[in-house]
């Protein structure tokens, strides 16, 4: 199954701030752009799920109206950013360097900020994949985020296991905002 993994287009905040699953604003120009240029890929009749955040939901309401064929947009909590908890709409730059030196150190399972870890995300993220791979379509699309898409990378890399053991395993890159990669994941 080609799962098409979209992250949302450019954000209205100051470069530098920790957002996770803050609802921040998202440029409607890049979000139209966004849309148009990913408009062609996916299948006819191929499933459509988004992230219930602005940003994301932005992105995938224009996506379905340039693309009507599409099944959806379906919301799903499951695609939400991670939670920076206490961390959420500071500078990282103003993050304690301890803060962030535990969660590298302790990565699958401490809460940057006190709300969810990473393997929170694989979890949620993999629960969403078992049920996008029980779908009778050609293709899925999410309109997510970086953290969303690289747990999709990490359980593509080690389809064996769901647990992450260490944040050398956690993929350091994702599609810039507005921009997407396609993946084949074995249903």
């Amino acid at each position: 199954m080609k799962l098409w993994l979209v992250r949302h287009a450019q954000v209205r905040v100051d470069a530098g701030l920790c957002y996770g699953v803050s609802d921040v604003d998202c440029d409607i120009e890049a979000t139209d752009r966004a849309a148009k240029n990913f408009a062609p890929k996916p299948a006819h009749g191929s499933a459509l799920w988004t992230s219930p955040l602005n940003r994301a939901h932005q992105l995938a309401h224009a996506l379905s109206s340039i693309r009507p064929d599409l099944q959806g947009p379906r919301l799903d909590d499951r695609l939400q950013e991670m939670d920076f908890g206490q961390w959420e709409m500071q500078p990282w730059e103003c993050i304690p360097r301890e803060a962030i030196d535990v969660w590298v150190a302790e990565f699958p399972h401490h809460c940057f900020g006190g709300q969810e870890c990473a393997q929170d995300v694989i979890d949620r993220v993999s629960t969403a994949l078992t049920s996008a791979c029980q779908l009778d379509v050609p293709e899925i699309v999410w309109v997510t985020h970086a953290g969303v898409i690289r747990a999709v990378q990490f359980l593509s890399t080690y389809p064996k296991r769901t647990a992450i053991q260490s944040v050398a395993e956690w993929p350091t890159s994702a599609p810039p905002m507005g921009e997407w990669v396609c993946l084949e994941i074995k249903r």
